[in-house]
């Protein structure tokens, strides 16, 4: 089958991000400029460069009650914001940290996490994940929107500080098998690293 990506694909569902996946979970955490701290994840997410580390992910969509995500608002005042690597055993706190909450309601609360300070940016890290990303802005990039009630951002950051459990290091390199990074597919669907094969390069 073939269609126009702006024309009905004629499925029950926009198979779009079913087919670019395994994508990593972005689950971010942002303290706004007056204190407020914020915690979400976002689909849209992966690193870009090794020198130095960069990731990105977009910061899509509006709050229910009108404007910018508060994710997005926060970086934009601080220029600062974490990654928390999510894994198989932290999906429901994931999932929970998703729902949309005013501007002055603790996601990490509301998740049963717990806020731990970084060491080189004020916004707070998940304590339970097995890794976080400390990260400064880079740029913020606003993406064409086809659908008025939709923002897209594209959000880059430069990794300055990195966190990593013990426990999933195994001979000096992260072990998938007991890291289980979550992964999102498309639709409702998530998976997570059970497996793990390894291939050489041709050079």
């Amino acid at each position: 089958m073939f269609y126009r990506a702006d024309e009905h694909h004629g499925m029950k569902h926009n198979p779009f991000k079913a087919l670019v996946s395994p994508r990593p979970i972005g689950w971010i955490s942002t303290r706004s400029a007056d204190g407020l701290i914020n915690l979400a994840p976002f689909s849209y997410f992966n690193a870009v460069t090794d020198f130095p580390p960069t990731v990105v992910f977009g910061c899509n969509g509006t709050k229910p009650a009108g404007g910018g995500k508060d994710t997005a608002d926060h970086v934009r005042e601080t220029g600062e914001f974490v990654v928390n690597m999510c894994t198989y055993e932290l999906k429901d706190q994931m999932n929970a940290s998703s729902a949309h909450l005013p501007r002055d309601q603790d996601e990490f609360a509301a998740a049963g996490l717990t806020a731990a300070d970084c060491e080189l940016v004020k916004a707070p890290r998940v304590k339970e994940a097995p890794a976080n990303l400390e990260c400064r802005l880079v740029q913020i990039v606003q993406l064409r929107s086809n659908n008025p009630k939709v923002t897209n951002n594209l959000v880059i950051g430069e990794v300055v500080g990195v966190h990593i459990d013990e426990s999933i290091v195994k001979d000096g390199m992260i072990d998938m098998t007991v890291y289980h990074p979550l992964a999102r597919l498309g639709y409702m669907d998530y998976t997570y690293v059970e497996k793990v094969f390894a291939m050489d390069r041709p050079d």
